[in-house]
């Protein structure tokens, strides 16, 4: 297993922006350390996203998706999505529904071995990162077959308490939170245009802590997809919002995507010796 560190320059963000990519090698080569010549070495690919004031290295240094990709071989990008909530911005060069949804895919495509297919293509997240990998799985649902998240931020939309810092925070976010959660921002309305559309779904998996603050807005966003008829897949845990949490459900996430059997891959831990 690979964890490599790219820098590109972005023309949605028109910056250079880093990602961590964990590449299977197991097909490599290593006399040569060249991948081998193969038809079907396209790696299925998970889009990993971090939560609020987070970045790239969050889920390889919270959790142990490194090891558990390498064992399924599977490929995951980790982009840094800074404070945005992945949705383009009202300032130019802040488009971050964009970077995610078609031009991260398709420049990772061009540099490592990724399988174009929808049907392995995927994409997840915690908090910040739940709510930009669940509405950006339903607007890009023509990219990825399977969403996830993990103590997803879905409160936006709900009439909060008088609260003056949440008022700020959604002003700074939104500009006008009502008029905002009648477009495709709000993952509830971003689900039916996506179903008006005939767009193909995608299967969800969704979780929260049951001391998380957010386990309400989860549980109800849940609810939501059900009574539409949608293949959801439920689970929570005695947890907060915490890596704990966040660590125990990259696995459950790994075990429910259509991955095959794990098995020990190739790494410093399992080395075979010759007898």
């Amino acid at each position: 297993m690979a964890l490599i560190q790219v820098n590109y320059l972005s023309k949605s963000l028109f910056r250079t922006v880093p990602v961590n990519v964990i590449l299977p090698s197991d097909k490599i080569d290593y006399m040569t350390g060249e991948y081998l010549k193969s038809n079907d070495l396209k790696f299925k690919t998970l889009y990993l996203l971090h939560g609020l004031l987070g970045n790239y290295t969050d889920w390889v240094s919270g959790t142990r998706i490194q090891r558990w990709a390498e064992e399924r071989n599977l490929a995951v990008v980790m982009p840094s999505g800074d404070n945005s909530f992945y949705f383009d911005g009202r300032m130019p060069m802040d488009d971050y529904e964009t970077f995610i949804g078609r031009e991260l895919p398709e420049v990772m495509r061009r540099m490592f071995p990724l399988s174009e297919k929808r049907e392995d293509n995927f994409i997840a997240g915690l908090s910040m990162g739940g709510y930009g990998a669940f509405r950006n799985g339903i607007v890009y649902s023509d990219t990825f077959s399977h969403v996830a998240e993990f103590s997803g931020a879905l409160h936006l939309f709900e009439k909060k308490e008088e609260d003056k810092g949440l008022k700020e925070f959604d002003k700074k976010l939104f500009e006008d939170v009502e008029a905002a959660g009648k477009t495709d921002l709000n993952p509830k309305v971003a689900y039916e245009e996506m179903i008006a559309s005939g767009r193909p779904v995608p299967r969800f998996y969704m979780s929260c802590g049951t001391r998380d603050p957010l386990y309400k807005a989860n549980a109800e966003m849940r609810d939501f997809l059900k009574s539409k008829g949608a293949d959801v897949t439920w689970d929570e845990e005695d947890r907060a919002h915490d890596w704990d949490f966040w660590d125990s459900q990259i696995l459950k996430c790994l075990e429910w995507l259509p991955l095959g059997e794990a098995d020990s891959g190739l790494g410093s831990g399992n080395v075979k010796v010759n007898e």
